[in-house]
């Protein structure tokens, strides 16, 4: 049975403070209710990183980074290495958010070589993708998200993208309040299984995760989850407040 999987970005956000406020408000709510499926993963900025590894150390929530060099080490001011993020034992790193394609313009090409590195250092990539509104309007959005996996993952030999995440990200859906219906994002996330199953074979699809992003939220999450092919979520905004993080993870 494939892993439900609740994720949230917490983008350039918290003070160091506020970091640690929420983190124990989370450990706070899943002392009690805490489950092994769905699992909770909080992607923290860099500087919060192994706060956020030393606190959850002994609990069931995972912890990821937002971002990785795809430079093994080196002279590369400013940059943080897989081998860094596994070395306080990072679970997970999120790869190609739309947000770093539009305002740092990685390419495909660039997060086949992030998703190689993490997956050399035994974290597993959350792999985004997804389309603009314009896309979709123009009925291609499908051959964009079947062109961002193509390039990106299906380099990949079976065992290793076994250990990938995705996430189905519309990009009109970030940020926006706007949220993609349950029916479209079920319609992309078969999709997405299928383009696995004529890669990889069913089996390697029915056990990929496919988490859906895109203004998820307390009030909706419940609908989206019921899905068959949506298994969790990677969350922005309403993860920065416990309540609402903890009430989505709880939503299956």
């Amino acid at each position: 049975m494939r892993k439900k999987i609740v994720a949230g970005n917490w983008k350039m956000n918290k003070s160091f403070q506020e970091a640690e406020e929420l983190i124990e408000d989370l450990l706070d709510l899943m002392e009690d209710n805490a489950l092994e499926n769905p699992e909770m993963v909080i992607c923290t900025p860099f500087p919060y990183l192994e706060l956020a590894t030393d606190m959850t150390d002994e609990s069931l929530i995972s912890v990821g980074a937002q971002n990785v060099s795809e430079h093994e080490s080196g002279a590369y001011t400013g940059e943080v290495s897989a081998s860094m993020l596994n070395s306080i034992g990072l679970n997970y790193c999120i790869v190609g958010h739309s947000e770093r394609r539009k305002y740092f313009n990685e390419s495909s090409q660039l997060l086949k070589e992030k998703v190689d590195v993490l997956l050399n250092h035994n974290i597993q990539p959350i792999f985004c993708c997804g389309e603009l509104i314009e896309e979709r309007e123009k009925e291609i959005h499908f051959d964009i998200v079947k062109t961002q996996i193509t390039e990106s993952l299906f380099h990949l030999n079976k065992e290793a993208f076994e250990n990938v995440v995705i996430a189905y990200e519309p990009v009109w859906a970030i940020g926006t309040g706007v949220t993609a219906t349950a029916g479209q994002a079920q319609e992309m996330h078969a999709f997405i299984r299928n383009l696995i199953k004529e890669q990889y074979g069913e089996e390697t699809a029915n056990n990929i995760s496919i988490l859906y992003g895109g203004s998820c939220n307390a009030k909706n999450a419940r609908e989206l989850f019921a899905n068959p092919d949506v298994d969790g979520g990677l969350i922005g905004g309403a993860s920065l407040k416990a309540d609402d993080f903890y009430h989505i993870y709880k939503s299956f």
